[in-house]
């Protein structure tokens, strides 16, 4: 999968860009507020419809602009058929999604555009809520499975009808059993093809590590959402009063978590900052090897500040593991003489200077 010929019109600071990137690695260099982060959010848009620092459409739209405006040539299936992309994201209201001429739903452009975002939130994979690691893990399996997206909706379905049916205060049991037989059926299904996706996971996981933090053990573990030595009938059955009393289902799936360890302990606890970019970045770059092993086609990874939290050590060996991929990198940083030494020369290197919106050079 690659991008060429991107344009971004009315995002931010960017009134119109056009770039012609590399199929391999695309260093965006520029000042603070340049809008070297803002292309990111331009690619982010056409894989995604979305921003990744914003959920409000009106902060990404430019001042006195209705919509911004994403278009691209793209190679989704990597067979070298370059095919038309285009995303429009109104202030207000829904994107527009256009392929080949064609109206497109939200989960196929998503499998068209396998996007994956290394940015300041991504620590939030160690530090953060058990949310932002499901997503991540579910990213995982929509790719790896086409039956995971209708078990998902079919799971959430059922768990907000139960929700509704425990904040009546009172249920029939006879209705309680029926959508307790539904839950646990999406349930395990859900669970099943978790599982299965982390242990494809685990060893490109501990191959990225190894390259990354040379002798450090991370473990990586699952937890269910309940107590997996209980089967999930016992689970409900035994927490009902509970969740009668709190108005919501406290185990299954909507709770499952990654667990990351070193040594025994909280890897958020254990690592120091530099560190921690380390290991969720080999998170990623695991869920993108695994993806290209599975699918045969790379990922895009949009890569803000890579340079920061890393001393040069650490920063040369992660551009290593991007090169040695052939994911199509956009990689963003104040300053690319901070990156210069670290790519082989064979490397198909591109490097765009913004600044004010504008790209002032291209090499």
């Amino acid at each position: 999968m690659s991008i060429s010929n991107l344009q971004i019109k009315n995002l931010r600071n960017i009134s119109s860009i056009t770039i012609e990137p590399s199929p391999s690695i695309n260093i965006i260099c520029g000042e603070n507020g340049s809008g070297k982060t803002s292309i990111l959010e331009g690619i982010n848009v056409l894989g995604l419809t979305r921003s990744f620092r914003t959920n409000k459409a009106r902060h990404l739209v430019q001042t006195d602009q209705s919509s911004t405006v994403v278009f691209a040539s793209v190679d989704p299936m990597a067979q070298g058929y370059k095919q038309s992309i285009g995303v429009e994201r109104p202030a207000e209201g829904d994107a527009r999604i256009r392929y080949e001429g064609s109206d497109i739903d939200l989960s196929t452009l998503a499998e068209l555009i396998p996007l994956q975002v290394i940015n300041s939130d991504t620590f939030m994979l160690l530090e953060g809520s058990p949310a932002v690691r499901r997503q991540f893990l579910d990213w995982g399996v929509f790719h790896a499975d086409k039956a995971f997206i209708q078990l998902w909706r079919g799971f959430r379905r059922v768990l907000k009808q139960r929700n509704t049916l425990l904040k009546c205060g009172k249920i029939d049991n006879q209705l309680r059993q029926v959508w307790d037989r539904e839950f646990i059926s999406f349930s395990e299904q859900l669970n099943r093809l978790r599982i299965e996706y982390l242990k494809l996971l685990k060893p490109e996981f501990e191959s990225v590590v190894s390259q990354l933090l040379d002798g450090m053990d991370v473990q990586l573990g699952f937890s269910y959402g309940w107590d997996k030595k209980r089967a999930l009938d016992e689970v409900l059955a035994s927490n009902f009063e509970r969740d009668l009393r709190q108005g919501f289902t406290g185990s299954g799936p909507q709770r499952a978590d990654i667990k990351l360890k070193v040594d025994g302990h909280n890897a958020a606890e254990r690592l120091s900052r530099g560190q921690k970019k380390l290991v969720v970045s080999a998170l990623k770059l695991a869920q993108g090897a695994l993806f290209q092993r599975m699918n045969g086609r790379p990922c895009i990874y949009l890569i803000d500040d890579l340079p920061s939290e890393l001393d040069s050590v650490h920063g040369e060996q992660f551009c290593k593991v991007l090169e040695q991929s052939s994911n199509q990198c956009f990689i963003t940083c104040v300053d690319d003489n901070s990156l210069k030494a670290f790519w082989h020369p064979q490397t198909e290197l591109a490097t765009f200077r913004i600044a004010d919106g504008h790209i002032d050079d291209a090499t």
